[in-house]
């Protein structure tokens, strides 16, 4: 298999479109149309790693985060990231990061984290809007079947948990072909008078093209008659972290040790106790303080993420609890997510997990 091949199963689970704009998924070195000879797969790239996919014969390693996040003016070798890339290209490894978009689906970091505990009720916690449009398209009564299959199998017609989502309207269409025309229906320069339906469909804009090329191939019409109308709705499945519940509440502090259980923890940094019970529970996996009002305004009783700085800790005001678990903690089950995608699409095919323990941070505990 091709490397192109390998990541195809990767963007289709989580669209490179969804990344933040200040980030760098993809393909960072190495080329897509080599052979693969193996995956790797981890959460940080380091010049270990690359050396650890060499030494176990994978020329491609699947990582959360990218080695490069902007433009190198320079690869001397004089920094841990000029280093990952030059050891990089020396061994022909191909180096892949699938970063925030994995985070922005619902089926991403946030959920594995929702996994681990016993989480329900899941939804996103701040969606995102400006991502989706309305197709109409205008199709004669026996083909209606025909076309709404092509777009439901290009991709349209997804709300939330529900798919082939369509409304249909009768209505009377006419038109009048010139005398270079072919119609299906009716002849050149007569004006031609038919019922048809209009379809109406929801669909994410990057697979705009796509589905309307489907579409245009499954319509019997020489010339389709179709609309796209930019949406502003929230798309509930992308969007940042995750808002979910317990199936039964439980007091702060069994909770707090069932969460440093689960995730093996050595220390969790949190605000102060509410003398609550805990039911409803906000995340996000990695650096997430700029969801904390998202947090309190769903009504959560505990928001969990990493990397929050002291004065952040005071946009709780005694509402919330914000616990900061660590941001290699919070999305150290990435690496058995990507696993699982590459596994199910190529059982056969290796894929491995790193070995190395990337975590830049220790803790001193005496």
């Amino acid at each position: 298999m091709t490397i192109a091949e390998i990541i195809t199963p990767l963007e289709k689970f989580a669209p490179t479109v969804y990344q933040e704009s200040y980030d760098n998924c993809g393909l960072i070195t190495g080329n897509a149309n080599w052979n693969c000879t193996g995956v790797l797969c981890s959460l940080d790239v380091t010049e270990a790693v690359v050396l650890e996919a060499r030494d176990k014969g994978c020329n491609l390693i699947v990582a959360h985060h990218p080695i490069v996040f902007s433009g190198l003016k320079k690869i001397t070798g004089k920094t841990y990231v000029e280093q990952t890339v030059i050891a990089a290209i020396k061994n022909n490894i191909a180096i892949y990061a699938i970063h925030t978009n994995l985070d922005n689906i619902i089926d991403g970091v946030n959920n594995r984290i929702a996994d681990k505990l016993g989480l329900v009720n899941k939804k996103i916690l701040a969606p995102k809007q400006n991502l989706l449009s309305k197709l109409f398209v205008f199709v004669p009564e026996n083909a209606v079947e025909k076309v709404k299959e092509a777009i439901f199998k290009a991709g349209a017609g997804h709300i939330a948990n529900y798919s082939e989502c369509s409304f249909s309207s009768q209505g009377i269409g006419t038109f009048k072909g010139d005398e270079n025309s072919n119609p299906v229906i009716g002849k050149p320069m007569i004006r031609s008078t038919i019922a048809e339906v209009k379809i109406e469909v929801i669909l994410p804009n990057y697979l705009q093209h796509y589905v309307v090329h489907r579409m245009i191939e499954a319509h019997p019409y020489e010339e389709v008659a179709y609309d796209i109308v930019p949406l502003s709705n929230y798309y509930q499945t992308v969007g940042s972290g995750l808002i979910a519940e317990l199936q039964q509440e439980v007091s702060e502090i069994d909770f707090l040790h069932f969460l440093k259980k689960q995730f093996n923890l050595k220390i969790i940094k949190h605000t102060h106790l509410l003398n609550k019970p805990i039911k409803k529970v906000a995340l996000c996996g990695g650096a997430g303080s700029f969801l904390i009002k998202n947090a309190i305004a769903e009504k959560a009783d505990i928001y969990i993420t990493s990397d929050i700085k002291y004065h952040e800790f005071f946009d709780a005001e005694g509402r919330i609890i914000v616990a900061d678990i660590g941001h290699w903690e919070s999305e150290q089950f990435t690496v058995e997510l990507l696993v699982e995608i590459l596994q199910s699409k190529s059982p056969t095919f290796a894929v491995l997990k790193s070995e190395m323990k990337t975590n830049p941070v220790e803790y001193f505990i005496d």
